[in-house]
């Protein structure tokens, strides 16, 4: 593969150039009003300075105007510092989200340590009102534009053209992947792969080929902007070496998809061994400090919500009751390590629904291990929406608080799956089920088993709390949309 010295036309940049630049504006006036506002709200329309120094030998002075200004700029260069906008992590993930708390962290004790050092303090209530506005602005912009940026990706805007280059079935394993997002943010345009599966070479609708020899060539034809790669082995070292040069030189990204399936980012970490890349895999924790924190995070929200809920409560309470059925449906379930456990929902059926749950067996629309009916006769007009709206689920709060559940989890099963569970499936006990989880929000009722199976394992291996409070946000959003609810 030779390396080409001629001049290439860099692709894909146009895009990338201008919503970098909108989040640049954005982020720019977001910090303005907050420090500026905060300025306003705490002092008003008054002229007043920071006194920097008050000794008698050297006194010196800022007007709190320029405070803001030297605030607002800080802050910029500091997003700028930390690549909050750089396209790698922008538009998917919670990286952006993390990035952005992270700097507004460091700008604010960067801001504290020049004020120890100078010994001089800011009024107070100026950097409590600037701090929490541009850190929940500067969330809810990016938040907004990352929306915009995932229906303009679904209109076939805005999406990195990519080439897939490895093993058939990792080619076709990352292909399919990437087609069940329609917002993942990459358009594929073309395969190359091995020629053992030749009759079988149509992987998710895309030209595909065989020729390795002609990946650079297939670059430049499809005007791709991303390579992801998903194995090297067909290349080798030397060949892998070119590729890059001739990659570096058209400003194309390399993506490397190593058959990593379902681990996390956080688990994998990258040693540099005598000159080789190689992939350290950390194995995952059930114990420990972490779980402690998700402990404390589900006594505290499951407390707020419970407050706040009550009325809700009260009045679902009595239309549960009118019908003359005990209000609170009780039910076994197998929670962590196998252990049962009762779990508390509003009744929504009539009350002899397990005895007629029998005869209706044949009428699943469940995905083969779990019953479900979209049309069940045994569900009460009360509880059809309940149903649709999840509210039924309220009284699980109260499983959260005695420890049984937790807000976020695997869904929590009956005795009678968990026996037809193998050992794949049995990893989903490994922690506490929860209210919510990956399989709600990402289909619930209309998921196939080996899908819920899949998303409950994930959790399981690669949770984490910023991780928990992205599913809570998605699930109200679910909920609302009612998808999948019967």
């Amino acid at each position: 593969m030779a390396v080409t010295t001629k001049p290439v036309t860099e692709v894909g940049t146009g895009w990338q150039r201008s919503y970098s630049s909108r989040l640049l504006t954005t982020d720019f006036l977001v910090i303005l009003v907050s420090v500026f506002g905060a300025q306003l709200i705490r002092f008003g329309t008054s002229a007043q300075e920071l006194q920097i120094s008050e000794s008698k030998h050297w006194q010196f002075a800022l007007s709190y105007t320029l405070v803001s200004l030297i605030l607002v700029f800080t802050w910029m260069a500091a997003l700028a510092v930390f690549d909050t906008r750089e396209l790698r992590v922008v538009g998917t993930g919670p990286t952006e989200y993390k990035l952005i708390a992270e700097t507004a962290l460091r700008v604010f004790g960067l801001l504290a340590i020049v004020g120890l050092l100078f010994q001089f303090q800011m009024a107070r209530g100026y950097l409590l009102i600037a701090f929490p506005a541009g850190l929940v602005l500067l969330l809810v912009s990016r938040w907004l534009w990352r929306q915009w940026l995932i229906r303009k990706r679904k209109s076939g805007e805005f999406l990195h053209r990519a080439v897939l280059v490895g093993e058939y079935e990792k080619v076709d394993h990352v292909a399919t992947q990437i087609g069940r997002d329609s917002g993942s943010g990459f358009q594929l345009v073309s395969a190359i792969t091995t020629a053992a599966n030749s009759k079988h070479l149509d992987i998710a609708g895309i030209p595909t080929s065989s020729n390795y020899d002609a990946i650079v060539e297939t670059l430049d034809n499809t005007r791709a902007d991303t390579l992801i790669l998903t194995s090297a082995d067909v290349l080798g070292p030397k060949k892998m070496r070119r590729l890059g040069w001739e990659l570096e030189q058209r400003k194309i990204d390399l993506v490397v998809a190593p058959a990593l399936t379902d681990i996390a980012g956080p688990r994998i970490h990258t040693r540099p061994v005598a000159g080789l890349p190689l992939i350290h895999i950390e194995y995952p924790e059930f114990t420990g400090r972490k779980y402690w924190v998700k402990r404390v995070f589900d006594i505290i929200l499951a407390s707020i919500l419970i407050v706040l809920l009550s009325p809700v409560l009260l009045v679902v309470a009595l239309l549960v009751k009118s019908d003359g059925g005990p209000v609170i449906f009780k039910q076994e379930r197998v929670g962590q390590n196998h252990e049962p456990f009762k779990m508390f929902k509003f009744r929504s059926m009539v009350v002899d629904a397990e005895l007629k749950l029998a005869a209706l067996l044949d009428q699943t629309d469940g995905n083969g291990i779990l019953f479900k009916m979209k049309n069940d006769p045994r569900i009460t007009p009360v509880g059809r929406v309940l149903r649709r709206f999840s509210i039924d689920e309220l009284p699980q709060l109260f499983n959260v608080l005695n420890g049984t559940m937790s807000l976020v989890g695997p869904r929590p099963p009956l005795p009678s799956e968990v026996e037809n569970y193998d050992d794949l499936a049995g990893r989903r006990l490994l922690v506490k089920p929860g209210i919510t989880g990956l399989w709600q929000v990402s289909g619930r009722s209309d998921l196939s088993w080996d899908d819920s199976i899949r998303l409950d394992l994930y959790y399981v291996e690669n949770w984490s709390l910023m991780g928990d409070i992205i599913i809570l946000y998605r699930t109200f959003r679910a909920v609302f949309a009612s998808d999948g609810a019967y």
